[in-house]
């Protein structure tokens, strides 16, 4: 019966001591199984952080965010266009929001014009609130101390100017986002395959373009998921940056795609660019983005803009005058 007491009392002391036969604030680990398909046999393995005292204040369950863009091993028998050997395809469970009761009230991205080196106070303020509710978003960088920008395209559809800006990008080495709808992904297979080997993020902008404040957690899962996974099985690629089709949300479409392990990226320097009717000439796309670079700006730009596409080389020199350094998403702090 001692030597019972004995063994107990040593156990428990075992377990009483720091760093002893357990690990603290170790990351629970769970697999996602894939989605039926030629990859079904294999699993695709997410990490997830405990929930930060600011997503427990705001109710929202993050999974953690990996800045890391993952790509298949290079194979000169793979079937994609990049000739990475495919990845696993994932499969979203959508939890839904267990009594938290976010709003669904549809906001639309505002950041305001910038001018004199600073952010617009809209940006300032939306950050803000980001940073405060726990939400993995960034509209701009608020926590750099260098002058860096981060330069991002969207992309719905081609006119032959792509090819253009990715030249430019090329020839002054910048590293650039990319957010791309599915519809665009499969007309343009050879550009994004280029934009993927040339180390620039191809972002998911979604599958169908959908206004995210007007649809279901569910449906939106869907809509992230099927672009992802068509990069997946068709360019061997992933990467875990999500741009709000219009720049509509809700709290509740935040925290869903957090949720997934995706990161929101909004813009703090925009312009009407996106109108291919409207185009008012290079000088003017030089001085409208110009007048309004700010440390930790990431920029909007569309690459259907033939305005964007002769004055880039020409912004990008300015910018680096004034001494601002272009920097990839993956290299936004930790903290954003």
């Amino acid at each position: 019966m001692k030597r019972v007491l004995s063994a107990i009392l040593a156990a428990l002391l075992l377990l009483a001591l720091p760093g002893c036969g357990r690990k603290e604030n170790a990351p629970e680990e769970t697999s996602v199984t894939p989605i039926a398909g030629k990859l079904a046999n294999q699993t695709v393995t997410q990490t997830q952080n405990k929930t930060s005292d600011a997503h427990q204040k705001a109710g929202v369950t993050a999974a953690l965010f990996r800045p890391e863009v993952v790509t298949g091993k290079e194979d000169e028998k793979a079937s994609t266009f990049t000739g990475y050997l495919p990845l696993p395809k994932v499969s979203f469970s959508v939890v839904e929001e267990n009594g938290k009761n976010l709003p669904k009230t549809a906001i639309n991205h505002s950041f305001g014009v910038a001018k004199n080196g600073e952010p617009n106070r809209i940006s300032v303020e939306s950050q803000a609130f980001f940073d405060r509710k726990g939400y993995n978003a960034v509209t701009y960088d608020n926590r750099s101390s260098d002058k860096v920008l981060y330069l991002t395209f969207d992309c719905g559809y081609e006119n032959g100017l792509t090819s253009r800006v990715l030249d430019v990008l090329q020839e002054k080495n910048v590293k650039a986002a990319f957010f791309c709808t599915l519809d665009h992904i499969k007309a343009e297979p050879e550009l994004i395959a280029r934009m993927i080997k040339e180390g620039h993020i191809v972002g998911n902008h979604s599958s169908k373009h959908p206004n995210f404040s007007k649809i279901s957690r569910t449906e939106m899962a869907r809509e992230i998921e099927t672009c992802d996974n068509y990069l997946r099985e068709h360019f061997g690629y992933s990467a875990p940056y999500f741009r709000f089709p219009e720049g509509a949300y809700s709290e509740s479409a935040l925290e869903l795609v957090q949720s997934l392990g995706y990161k929101c990226v909004f813009w703090s320097l925009a312009y009407s660019d996106w109108d291919t009717s409207k185009q008012k000439g290079k000088d003017y796309a030089f001085q409208t983005i110009t007048a309004r670079l700010h440390p930790g700006a990431v920029i909007l730009l569309h690459a259907v803009s033939a305005d964007n596409a002769q004055a880039l080389g020409d912004v990008i020199d300015r910018a680096r005058e004034q001494g601002y350094e272009f920097r990839s998403l993956t290299q936004l702090p930790a903290s954003l």
